[in-house]
């Protein structure tokens, strides 16, 4: 019995020494950074709790609990406290961040965070099985595989809904707008995320989607810009860069991606209390696009690295901001490597628009403001009428019969036309479709006009 309260006192005063130990460098790096400690006394009171709580768990919790786990636990609470975005990543958790970095990871393909306890999603990532069941912005999951998600961890509940491709899982969703939980099954796989992709939407126009800011984004940008010019042939009148859906990720591919399109001036910058979170970017003189407009879209799940653009070109007066307001994340997080192999995500500094706009949990407000709709083309509103000839019994023209031989006459001629047009139509419907687009479009025909 004394061995064991020995054993418990000793492991309480190693506690208290880290503790303290943990304080004193914090300290120090105030006084480094010249910020002035709010305290000059440690806070004994709240240590002496914290190691009367942890060896109360040690000695009365149902079943044992290694010192490593209660360690890392209290380590992912601090983190946890102090905004959405901060977090503990154990070695797993860091190399799946490093993989997602760089464009391939496994999983689902939806970007989270945690709120009032459940997940919420930030965004689906394009042609992944999170987009494909039709995972919307703004869904709470709720449960995962029927287990609930209240009380679980982020790094936790990540951790479970990737797993082996092919493997499957269900999630229960709550959506804005449902009376009911929809329950949604998603297979896994390996998320192979190409961030940039381009087309022609018009002679003349051309389209680009980034779907995340990836470390290779802004060469992939700078290759989709030349292909759009080649199949162009003449320099482009304007182009639409679509952000919608776009949960952010790296800063510096946001400030390649901006400094694309702008000649001079400041992209973004940023301030923390540290000496190295303040940073300014600029725009180096070459304007990829040769100044031709550009209209930017947006919606509630582009965040991050997709404010930052936007905030960039509509500050420098570069393009037009169309869509929703954006998600409002204008914080930025530093990945700190730890000597076990893990790492701390820790938000340390805020960025900041050109002219000092600070758009954390207020978001980019569009230029343009679009509501949700869906634009149907006219030969679908077409099929809905009804007329004279759809009646039953009703009197045939007299030159119909002859009409209908021509009709079949000139079937057979057209049939390799029609293929040949098959693609240009499946691409305008496609852009008829997305109404933000359309409308998009026709904002960059106006300006081409206007402009000459």
């Amino acid at each position: 019995m004394l061995k064991k309260k020995a054993i418990f006192i000793l492991s309480l005063g190693v506690m208290l020494g880290v503790f303290i130990g943990l304080c004193g460098s914090v300290f120090a790096d105030r006084a480094n950074t010249g910020v002035a400690p709010e305290t000059e006394t440690l806070p004994y009171e709240d240590l002496r709790t914290f190691t009367e709580i942890y060896g109360r768990i040690k000695r009365d919790y149902v079943e044992p609990v290694s010192d490593k786990k209660l360690l890392e636990d209290a380590i992912r609470g601090m983190l946890s406290g102090l905004d959405p975005h901060s977090a503990y990543l154990g070695p797993e958790e860091y190399q799946e961040l490093k993989e997602g970095t760089t464009g391939q990871f496994g999983g689902l393909g939806i970007e989270v965070t945690m709120e009032n306890g459940f997940i919420k999603v930030v965004s689906p990532i394009d042609d992944t099985p999170a987009q494909k069941a039709g995972m919307k912005t703004g869904d709470l999951i709720i449960k995962l595989d029927e287990k609930p998600v209240k009380g679980m961890s982020l790094g936790d509940s990540v951790k479970m809904m990737r797993g082996e491709p092919g493997s499957k899982i269900v999630l229960t969703v709550v959506r804005e707008g449902l009376d009911a939980p929809l329950k949604l099954t998603l297979t896994r796989d390996i998320i192979k995320v190409k961030s940039v992709k381009s087309r022609m939407l018009e002679k003349g126009f051309g389209y680009m989607r980034i779907s995340s800011f990836q470390s290779s984004t802004g060469d992939g940008l700078k290759e989709a810009l030349a292909a759009l010019k080649k199949e162009n042939i003449e320099p482009l009148k304007g182009l639409v860069l679509d952000l919608r859906n776009n949960p952010g990720g790296v800063l510096n591919a946001a400030v390649e991606v901006s400094d694309a399109f702008l000649k001079s001036g400041l992209i973004v910058y940023t301030e923390g209390r540290i000496e190295n979170s303040e940073m300014r970017f600029n725009a180096s003189p070459d304007d990829l696009l040769d100044g031709a407009p550009i209209v930017v879209l947006i919606n509630g799940g582009s965040a991050s690295a997709s404010e930052i653009v936007a905030g960039a070109l509509q500050d420098q007066k570069r393009a037009v901001i169309m869509g929703e307001k954006s998600f409002g994340k204008g914080s930025v997080q530093t990945i700190l490597p730890t000597t076990n192999g893990a790492a701390v995500k820790l938000t340390t500094a805020r960025y900041f628009t050109p002219s000092g706009r600070s758009i954390q949990a207020l978001g980019i407000e569009p230029d343009i403001a679009l509501t949700r709709v869906k634009l149907e083309t006219l030969d679908k509103l077409d099929s809905l009428s009804i007329k004279e000839s759809d009646l039953s019994g009703h009197l045939q023209h007299s030159d119909s019969a002859a009409k209908a031989k021509k009709e079949e006459a000139d079937k057979d001629a057209s049939k390799d036309q029609t293929k040949e047009e098959s693609k240009d139509k499946d691409k305008e419907k496609s852009t008829v479709e997305d109404y933000a687009l359309h409308e998009a479009l026709n904002l960059l025909k106006g300006i081409s006009i206007i402009k000459k």
